[in-house]
């Protein structure tokens, strides 16, 4: 497995933040008191923004819905690659950075001891680098 599979997890979990802040954007526009009035007459065409901001809210929690799947599918594959880790110090290294989302200076804190962020960083690497040996 490499850094790129390894980190998608953290990257979904981005994703749909980013979608949950438009979503809140959006149901905040649809609300009546969010119109804009600018005094300038209307063109002429109908709009229906209740209409077409409901109909992206709905699309938008059914991909926020899909990207939760899929982080379940992503998380449950990182716990099945990690257990097969043998050393303890490893697997608790790429579940903090991994599955939690921590950075190497939050995982070297959570280690303790004499662990650095580089010291859990480089036992990351040298365990892929093993791993890709094999």
């Amino acid at each position: 497995m490499t850094i790129r599979e390894l980190s998608q997890l953290y990257y979904l979990n981005r994703e749909i933040e980013m979608d949950k802040r438009r979503l809140a954007e959006l149901e905040a526009k649809m609300q009546p008191g969010a119109q804009v009035l600018t005094g300038m007459p209307g063109s002429g065409i109908p709009s229906d923004r209740t209409g077409r901001y409901a109909a992206e809210i709905a699309d938008l929690k059914s991909i926020i819905e899909a990207k939760h799947m899929q982080c379940l599918y992503e998380r449950n594959r990182l716990e099945r690659y990690i257990a097969d880790i043998g050393d303890a110090l490893t697997r608790q290294i790429f579940t903090y950075r991994f599955v939690s989302g921590l950075t190497w200076h939050q995982v070297a804190c959570c280690i303790g001891g004499d662990c650095t962020a580089d010291s859990v960083r480089m036992t990351c690497t040298r365990y892929l680098e093993r791993s890709r040996d094999c």
